[in-house]
């Protein structure tokens, strides 16, 4: 139920204590003294100012060519046959991805709600609807969420997934979200770095981000943050989370890979807060480290949602450039469009430039 003008105190989530705060403190990733979790490099999660502090609130303020001109076009994925490689990508829009992937349906940091935001009245707006209800998506095998902010992590959106039976898998401390929002503990895992779960006939990891987590502005850094990875008796993928870029996606790789397809951020970056969001470039980077040139590469992270200072669609035309320059296939559908990364030809025509 909304509260005082809109606002959801629920949406704040619960801090972890009891055992799930236990376990916290027990993690080689978590720094007791300090009462928060290590990134693998150090990371400023808080806007600098890299010129001056009036032109950097110049730049957040400003609201030039940060939204469409026109509506974003959006398509209803069919998804009634499987694929017929094993393996099928639909991007849902920002970094909500459904993975088929052998059999089996994993769907990433599902977001449907109208705003990422604890407000209902305020905050970054969807850019464009959702391409269909989630309902509609049919049985789910898995949710993964790779961190707890509003963007990942949906109030609306995980509560319509409680009333199913399908299992989460998410970083440490999230699980103290879900209980709060009607999601039973034994309905989900909670993986520190590296360690991983069984779901379905599939192997899902945790592995390290160079990010950040909290729904609050005081938030003690408590809920852990990641990357994933999702192998089948087949195929593999990779979902990047939010992260800076940092030299451990080749050890990754190496451990999971190679990856028929990757997942990766690349939109709300800016030079105010380059440790914690990738560029295009630092994207194609990652996924290079990852898993070389012989897997497909899904941009996300981008497109949904206005989150930085730089243009809306600039990921689109930088993710084109960049991966034409280092021979990645890149895959930039609509939202809602869907692609077999084994396919000869990816979705690649810039959709966004008729919109201005």
């Amino acid at each position: 139920m909304s509260g005082v003008f809109g606002f959801r105190p629920a949406s704040f989530g619960a801090e972890p204590s009891g055992e799930r705060l236990a376990r916290i403190e027990r993690s080689p990733h978590y720094d007791k003294e300090a009462g928060a979790f290590r990134n693998p490099l150090p990371a400023g999660r808080t806007p600098r100012a890299v010129r001056s502090r009036r032109e950097m609130v110049k730049a957040l303020l400003s609201r030039e060519g940060r939204s469409p001109g026109g509506p974003v076009p959006v398509v209803r994925p069919e998804l009634s046959s499987p694929p017929a490689s094993g393996l099928r990508l639909t991007w849902l829009g920002h970094a909500t991805v459904l993975a088929e992937i052998d059999g089996r349906r994993v769907l990433f940091d599902p977001v449907w709600g109208e705003r990422c935001s604890p407000f209902s009245f305020i905050g970054p707006r969807r850019l464009h609807a959702a391409p269909l209800p989630l309902a509609a998506l049919g049985k789910l095998d898995a949710v993964v969420v790779s961190h707890d902010h509003y963007d990942h992590l949906d109030l609306p959106t995980v509560r319509e997934l409680a009333e199913s039976d399908v299992p989460f898998a998410v970083p440490l401390g999230v699980g103290a979200h879900l209980e709060r929002w009607g999601v039973p503990p034994e309905r989900f895992h909670e993986l520190d770095w590296h360690e991983s779960a069984e779901i379905a006939g599939l192997r899902l990891t945790a592995t390290p981000a160079r990010h950040f987590c909290g729904r609050g502005l005081r938030n003690p850094q408590r809920t852990l943050w990641a990357s994933w990875t999702v192998t089948g008796p087949e195929h593999r993928v990779f979902h990047s989370g939010d992260t800076g870029y940092f030299p451990g996606f080749a050890e990754i790789g190496a451990a999971h890979g190679p990856f028929d397809a990757t997942m990766i951020q690349v939109g709300a970056y800016s030079e105010f807060w380059p440790d914690i969001h990738m560029t295009p470039e630092d994207g194609l980077r990652a996924h290079l480290d990852l898993t070389g040139t012989a897997g497909a590469m899904l941009p996300i992270h981008w497109g949904t949602f206005n989150l930085a200072p730089h243009p809306w669609a600039e990921p689109g035309e930088r993710v084109l450039a960049a991966a034409a320059d280092v021979g990645v296939r890149a895959a930039l559908p609509v939202p809602g469009g869907s692609f077999e990364p084994s396919a000869p030809a990816l979705p690649g025509s810039p959709w966004w430039r008729d919109l201005g």
